[in-house]
């Protein structure tokens, strides 16, 4: 059965061992924004020796782009992308400390490979519903990239926001689990 838990920000290892795929999970404090563009660039600067522009240990990466803000408020609609396409980039990061990534859809073997070793999560968020997850951030600024326009690196805090474990610390995936319990349903019909 599926549990709820509120965590802040930076994640520890002990509180993210205790997730299970499909708890429900509610994140107070700083996280970051980047999709494929901005992780490009911080692999690049990784690959020159040079300092990521935040520190990234313990930290959360949600996978979005929001749309501009409109008058008195923090940030437009910001709802997830596919994650598939940080594949590549994201294992290093989880090897350097990132702790939880906010997405959807499914991820490679790699980057379970990665989670797993790093005692780390993939964290669904609801696609479609970029209007309402912007209602969680409370703050958002542009820290580097701002050439990427919407896909510029920003930090925001957040109250509350909402999302589901989809890989939790032992690799177990939400996506292959739930299709197998399907087939098993549907084999016994």
């Amino acid at each position: 059965m599926a549990k709820e838990y509120y965590l802040n920000t930076p994640l520890k290892t002990e509180e993210l061992e205790r997730l299970e795929i499909g708890d429900k999970v509610f994140i107070t404090g700083t996280i970051y924004s980047a999709r494929d563009a901005a992780h490009k660039k911080l692999i690049e600067l990784l690959q020159a020796g040079k300092e990521l522009p935040f520190d990234i240990k313990g930290q959360t990466i949600y996978y979005v782009g929001p749309s501009p803000e409109k008058p008195g408020m923090v940030i437009g609609s910001a709802g997830p992308t596919t994650s598939y396409r940080m594949d590549k980039y994201s294992p290093k990061l989880l090897d350097i400390g990132l702790k939880a990534m906010i997405g959807k859809g499914e991820r490679s073997r790699e980057v379970t490979d990665a989670i797993v070793r790093n005692k780390a999560v993939y964290l669904i968020a609801v696609g479609g519903a970029g209007v309402l997850l912007a209602q969680a951030i409370k703050a958002s600024k542009i820290i580097a990239y701002e050439e990427l326009g919407a896909e510029a690196l920003r930090e925001m805090e957040v109250e509350n926001f909402p999302c589901f474990v989809g890989i939790d610390t032992t690799g177990k995936d939400i996506y292959s689990e739930g299709v197998a319990k399907y087939q098993i349903r549907e084999e016994s019909k």
